[in-house]
């Protein structure tokens, strides 16, 4: 399977220039504090925007370079957690890396079939036999769905989570598995990794 080079990602060189941008936007609203007549208001407006910008490109950028060189069907997979979100359809999707998981969930029903956006978004479609479960992926294809995954018993901060994002830092405490976590009741998205859950910025 071909490797992502991170260090030459195109998303690596945006998150630069934002950053840059940022950094130069700050530069000149200090400057303009010298002047009794400026106003900041309006520049905050545009960091804040900038901001937001750069934290869609950065998850964009960490989750390709965490699942790249696993599956060749990164692109289908982002596809189908940002249409999900959009729709607020809860969803569970494990991505099987360097360590085998099989011992530690209980197993649901196989699937063995290419990964296409559109699958994944039938499974957790409300209603859907499989739709509580966690799908699990091995490299390009959806091994099995409505998998019971174990969960954990640590909160974040104090948000008190819900059953998906248990599973899902459950079983990122255990292996190397990327866990991705779809809200139902938000519809915002979050990858959990080696025990800790990050945020997914999908509009």
């Amino acid at each position: 399977m071909e490797q992502v080079n991170c260090d030459v990602s195109p998303l690596k060189a945006e998150m630069k220039e934002q950053l840059n941008a940022i950094s130069s936007a700050i530069e000149q609203s200090i400057l303009a504090l010298e002047n009794e007549n400026g106003c900041l208001l309006g520049t905050f407006d545009q960091i804040r925007s900038r901001f937001s910008h750069l934290e869609t490109v950065a998850a964009s950028f960490y989750l390709q370079c965490y699942l790249g060189p696993y599956t060749d069907k990164y692109a289908d997979l982002s596809l189908a957690v940002q249409n999900l979100s959009s729709r607020r359809q809860g969803a569970l999707i494990v991505v099987e890396r360097d360590e085998p998981i099989g011992a530690l969930l209980q197993a649901g029903i196989p699937i063995g079939a290419w990964m296409t956006h559109s699958l994944l978004e039938s499974i957790f479609y409300p209603g859907s036999p499989l739709h509580d479960g966690a799908v699990v992926i091995r490299e390009s294809h959806i091994v099995s769905a409505a998998n019971v995954l174990p969960l954990s018993h640590v909160e974040v901060g104090e948000q008190k989570l819900g059953t998906r994002h248990r599973a899902a830092l459950g079983l990122s405490e255990q292996c190397d598995a990327l866990v991705i976590v779809v809200s139902e009741e938000t519809g915002k998205a979050s990858f959990a990794l080696k025990g800790h859950m990050y945020p997914i910025i999908t509009h």
